[in-house]
């Protein structure tokens, strides 16, 4: 399979399949398509898959592509930002934030990742209930905004604003921690709480979260100015 990332800060992924060849997504998650590929919608994991990724926010069904002669599909970004791959070795897991899957070749598994406590799904802005997106396969991601990258050692803490952290590895954890004072959360704009993230492993942290992007324009919105 071979894949560009054309775009920009507008970004589109753009994969020329083989005869033989399959992805899956979201359900309609491709953007166009040309060439001799079949498109077929299914449950993956059952019943209980479906439910779960309802409630990670994500539609009950995937979409599964398999090209019978050559053929191209691109999934475009829904926001302004970067498209990152990612290999997968297997059993190889990632966990990301809903909205945040793209696309990956067929073989790799989507379901839901629980926060262990509710309080940093609660309060985290990442969410209560994630994706967990498993190998062995190639997958895809967006994220809003610029993307950094961060490798975390063993025991090392890397402490986000609510919203901000879009991929991390498996290995990593995640919590929530109050910002100072009362005083601080009120007057200091930084917010009630902080995500932190504690190592060993990879972070991709994105700059603009799409719900920051519409709480900035909300107002505006509101006055009609």
């Amino acid at each position: 399979m071979r894949y560009e990332i054309e775009g920009g800060s507008l970004p589109v992924l753009v994969i020329q399949l083989s005869p033989g060849e399959a992805l899956i997504s979201e359900s309609g998650g491709r953007s166009w398509l040309r060439g001799d590929i079949t498109t077929e919608t299914k449950a993956d994991g059952g019943l209980s898959g479906s439910i779960g990724r309802m409630f990670s926010g994500e539609s009950l069904f995937l979409s599964h592509y398999k090209a019978k002669g050559q053929g191209e599909i691109a999934f475009a970004s829904t926001f302004p930002g970067r498209i990152v791959a990612k290999q997968l070795a297997p059993g190889e897991s990632v966990i990301c934030q809903k909205k945040s899957f793209l696309c990956a070749t067929e073989g790799t598994s989507l379901s839901i990742f629980f926060r262990k406590k509710f309080g940093a799904g609660l309060l985290g802005g990442e969410g209560f209930i994630m994706q967990k997106v498993t190998g062995p396969g190639m997958a895809f991601f967006e994220i809003d905004g610029y993307c950094k990258e961060y490798n975390l050692a063993a025991g090392e803490e890397l402490i986000c604003d609510t919203g901000v952290v879009a991929l991390m590895d498996e290995s990593c954890k995640m919590d929530v921690r109050m910002v100072g004072s009362l005083k601080n959360a009120v007057f200091g704009g930084e917010g009630l709480v902080d995500t932190v993230i504690t190592g060993p492993g990879k972070v991709t942290l994105q700059t603009m979260p799409i719900y920051k992007v519409a709480s900035a324009v909300a107002p505006y919105i509101a006055t009609g100015k």
